[in-house]
Formats: structure tokens, C-alpha cells, sequence
């Protein structure tokens, strides 16, 4: 549906860009870390009309100019912290109950 329309001058899009390919990443990352390409993720609106998968610039909400390959129309805000770690769920209670059974908490 989205693919192949050419989207107007203005519209809020997210773009991305490889800064540095797996050969480039700094000897300290890990190995699966360097196994992988950075990329670079950045919202903003297009300055140039441009389609999904087309090289385009934007300008983010900041002001700056970006460069890159157009990977979403009205990209939404997406965020959360993953699955539950089970083990931290019951550590605060964990904690509690020891600092309370102890003379230092006193």
C-alpha cells in the first residue's frame, strides 16, 4: 500500500543509514556486536518528495540535515523495556525482607 508512493515535501518520516559497516566497529565492542553494521535511525521531514526504500533528506524537529534511505511514513514513538527479567521482579521484596531482619537497618 505504502510501497512505491511518492510522499510530498513535508511529510514526517523516519530514515536510515549505515554509519559504519561491521569491518569499521571498534575493536572493544563485543564480537556479536561487531558482527553487525551501526545504523543510524532519525525522524524528521522529508525535503524532497520521496518514496519507501528511496534515498532522501530530511530536516529533524532540531533543525539538522540527515541523509538516508526512507524506512517509515508517520513513524509512531515506540518504546518499552523488553520482557520481564523474572529474577528482578521479587528482588525489591528480597531486599526489603533481608534490610529488615538486619541490625544495620535499624
Amino acid at each position: 500500500m505504502l510501497e512505491g508512493k511518492v510522499w510530498p515535501k513535508g511529510t514526517w518520516v523516519e530514515i536510515s543509514r549505515i554509519v559504519l559497516p561491521p569491518g569499521e566497529r571498534a575493536p572493544q565492542v563485543p564480537a556479536d556486536t561487531a558482527a553487525v553494521p551501526l545504523e543510524l535511525r532519525v525522524k524528521g521531514f522529508l525535503q524532497e518528495p520521496a518514496a519507501v526504500g528511496q534515498e532522501a533528506c530530511i530536516t529533524t524537529l532540531i533543525g539538522r540535515t540527515q541523509r538516508g534511505k526512507v524506512i517509515c511514513i508517520n513513524p509512531r514513538h515506540i518504546h518499552d523495556f523488553g520482557e520481564p527479567v523474572l529474577e528482578l521482579l521479587t528482588i525489591g521484596q528480597e531486599l526489603k525482607q533481608l534490610l529488615e531482619g538486619s541490625d544495620d537497618a535499624k
